[in-house]
């Protein structure tokens, strides 16, 4: 087995395939030699990069949001089906294992935030935080990149919604109960299965399915509002947990929940076929051919509206499935966050404002 073809400990991709911008590629080839010696660990790497604006818009119909901030580029948790491992080809790096562990940080992204809110003509709505790569990932441990900028969110009383993998998000605990005291914050965490064994090889590094539903209870009984994201739902790997899943974060205090229909653009379709070839490689072909028959034929769907939720018979039976039990367990639709607080900055320049807050 070539190099390309061996997982590494730890990391969701086994290779480091070309990205898309790329005019050659480089292909291993079997030398007839055996290669049972252990691969070296890879280590993960972060730069540190310096940005003009930290907040980032969209005008996508089928998110729930219109700007959001993301702490860092690639994302150490590996996981597999991530749907933002092709915006590594922007950084001239693979969406493989480069966006594991080549990693971009922003240690400017607070003080960025703090000018951005400080401008007159800006306008208070939801920021979502962390939506591309975790902002909870392992990197956060040293860095507090995604803590300096929660501070910023608190100081401000500006409204924030956070979706994570991590428990790590325990570590803020003081400032998210500063926000829902005012109405200010919402958390969610992204629970795919409960299966252990699933979860190492498809999401490595990110928290442990236990220990992501023991930091939602924790912050539930804090009194920060929660809820959970069936992301993605993947056909004959975790679709028969909806129920289960749903019932377990209910019972930890989930006040919300939603879900994705598993997609994979771009460079994710080959990887996640060959982390499918090497896990799991009898239900392969079923696995893929039922992606197919929810997305047209292909393996990703652009289409607003359809690539959330995919489409076709396999795909409303998900939909209904999970409305059904979303309805059973008392689920509620997520809060709506109080834009009215906000309080713009004060200025770094020294300058005083010309009327008193």
């Amino acid at each position: 087995m070539g190099d390309e073809q061996r997982p590494f400990k730890g990391r969701g991709s086994s290779g480091n395939p070309a990205n898309r911008y790329h005019a050659a590629a480089v292909e291993p080839v079997d030398d007839g030699w055996p290669a049972d010696d252990p691969l070296p660990p890879l280590r993960t790497e972060v730069r540190e990069e310096r940005c003009r604006h930290i907040i980032s818009r969209n005008q996508s119909p089928d998110v729930p949001f219109d700007r959001s901030i993301n702490p860092y580029r690639g994302c150490e948790h590996g996981c597999i089906y991530c749907y933002a491992r092709p915006t590594h080809a922007w950084l001239d790096l693979s969406p493989g294992l480069d966006f594991e562990s080549r990693l971009s940080c922003k240690p400017d992204a607070a003080a960025r935030l703090r000018e951005e809110l400080a401008d007159p003509r800006y306008r208070c709505a939801p920021i979502a935080l962390g939506v591309n790569t975790d902002a909870w990932q392992p990197v956060e441990r040293e860095r507090g990149i995604t803590r300096a900028v929660l501070e910023v969110l608190a100081e401000t009383r500006h409204p924030v919604t956070i979706v994570t993998k991590s428990a790590l998000v325990e570590r803020d605990l003081d400032l998210l109960q500063e926000l829902a005291r005012h109405n200010l914050v919402s958390v969610a965490f992204s629970i795919t299965t409960l299966d252990s064994t699933l979860a190492r090889r498809m999401e490595p590094r990110a928290a442990a399915p236990h220990r992501r539903l023991a930091a939602l209870g924790r912050l539930s009984r804090a009194g920060i509002p929660t809820g959970v994201m069936l992301a993605p739902v993947i056909p004959f790997l975790n679709d028969a947990e909806i129920e289960t899943l749903l019932a377990h974060c209910r019972e930890a205090g989930a006040g919300h929940a939603g879900y994705v229909f598993v997609r994979l653009p771009r460079e994710v379709a080959p990887l996640f076929e060959q982390w499918l070839d090497t896990h799991y490689p009898l239900k392969a072909k079923r696995i893929l051919q039922r992606i197919r028959d929810s997305r047209e034929g292909r393996l990703n769907q652009v289409a607003f509206g359809r690539r959330m939720r995919g489409e076709g018979h396999y795909a409303d039976l998900i939909g209904r499935r999970f409305e059904r039990a979303r309805r059973r367990f008392g689920y509620s639709d997520p809060p709506q966050l109080d834009t009215s607080r906000f309080r713009p900055p004060l200025p770094t320049s020294g300058q005083m404002d010309l009327f008193s807050r």
